[in-house]
């Protein structure tokens, strides 16, 4: 690999994803030893240089030898293309250009409810954690909304409970799971609402995920059920998680586990 030098990429530390991809840079000598920085360690001269707010947003990467920052896709893009020109050639086409650009801001805005961290509400000025941007977050809910709604739709027909494939059915009760937790927990999640929101639907998709490999499978139904039991059991678990990271109490998850119970009865009654 081509080493990119007097550049130092200054990375969301609290962000695993983060973590991993700009460690990734170090390992693979795209990037010097001294290539990265924490954001919550940044040294008084890269501090000056770069522009606070936007970093929390953007990946900032400095250029030490023009004294200059480079934010977002684009960092990525000049560390990556300097040991692969064509790849970031490609990139830098404008269609796709455009595509990486909406797919860097949709994962950057919605990065603290994909993996959270208990430490950016403990020093919420000093985290690394973006603006909230109500155009990404609907994105990102409703992308999981209609991927989990497929998925779930097609692994009901392996539960033996004269359930068919219907999409239409689980994109409601994904939807109603929203609705729900939006009205009855209004007053209590306040400023809130989004970022549970949020984990609320990674936790849906973390469900969907570990649906996936019995999709490819011919268990038994019984079996299916167990399954799909432990999935859920999982989901309660890492709700219960994320609640306490973002300081709620049990009444979310109660709230959440309520709205599970009256779906599992109203489908039991119309299809059981």
């Amino acid at each position: 690999m081509k080493t990119l030098k007097n550049h130092t990429l200054i990375y969301d530390n609290e962000c695993p994803m983060c973590n991993i991809y700009s460690k990734g840079f170090i390992k693979s000598g795209m990037l010097d030893e001294s290539g990265r920085e924490a954001f919550t360690e940044l040294t008084f001269r890269n501090k000056t240089l770069i522009d606070f707010n936007r970093a929390k947003n953007e990946i900032a990467l400095v250029d030490h030898k023009e004294n200059k920052v480079i934010y977002g896709l684009d960092s990525l893009l000049l560390i990556i293309g300097n040991s692969f020109p064509l790849l970031e050639k490609t990139a830098r086409i404008k269609p796709l250009y455009w595509f990486f650009k909406k797919l860097y801001s949709f994962v950057s805005y919605n990065r603290k409810q994909i993996i959270p961290s208990a430490k950016d509400y403990i020093n919420a000025e000093q985290s690394c954690t973006p603006d909230f941007n109500v155009k990404y977050r609907i994105a990102y809910m409703s992308f999981v909304v209609i991927f989990s709604a497929y998925i779930v739709s097609v692994f009901a027909t392996k539960l033996g409970l004269n359930l068919s494939q219907n999409f239409l059915r689980e994109f409601t009760v994904c939807l109603g799971q929203i609705t729900w937790q939006a009205i009855f927990l209004k007053s209590y999640l306040q400023d809130k609402t989004w970022d549970y929101l949020g984990n609320m639907m990674t936790v849906s998709l973390i469900g969907t995920l570990l649906l996936i490999p019995l999709l490819f499978t011919n268990f038994s139904a019984v079996f299916n059920i167990i399954y799909f039991g432990a999935v859920v059991f999982i989901m309660f678990l890492e709700h219960l998680r994320r609640c306490k990271i973002l300081k709620l109490n049990l009444i979310p998850t109660v709230s959440w586990l309520i709205y599970r119970v009256l779906v599992l009865m109203v489908l039991t009654y119309l299809y059981v």
